[in-house]
């Protein structure tokens, strides 16, 4: 059961990438940029989300607000099943314009990508 948005759970086979990755996490990288960890535990899984096409510069520019000129890097590491991704900061960490930057060292910043959903591969 998935939420569909208008408080309604419908029955679906997609899984959250949440759970099916190993380990979900952000941190700061550098002042100006925060980059996320998506590692998966086996290669078929770490195959399904990469085939599914849900991890894309327009997915996540939507869920970070981000303008299309900001870039997006996505950076697939097949040895390590992982996928990293890296965007600015919507404030730089501990600058002036940061001012009140509820995150400084961008730990709590993935927490969006947890409900992407993942279609079930095709046999």
């Amino acid at each position: 059961m998935v939420p569909d948005g208008n408080g309604v759970d419908r029955v679906t086979t997609d899984s959250k990438l949440g759970d099916l990755a190993r380990v979900v996490r952000s941190k700061d990288a550098g002042n100006f940029h925060l980059t996320f960890d998506i590692i998966f535990e086996d290669p078929d899984t770490f195959a399904r989300v990469l085939d599914s096409g849900v991890i894309t510069e327009e997915r996540i520019r939507e869920l970070y607000r981000l303008p299309p000129d900001d870039p997006v890097d996505i950076i697939i590491f097949n040895p390590g099943l992982g996928i990293k991704v890296v965007i600015p900061r919507h404030f730089s960490s501990g600058g002036l314009d940061g001012v009140g930057e509820a995150d400084l060292f961008g730990s709590g910043q993935h927490m969006p990508l947890l409900d992407i959903l993942v279609p079930e591969r095709n046999s």
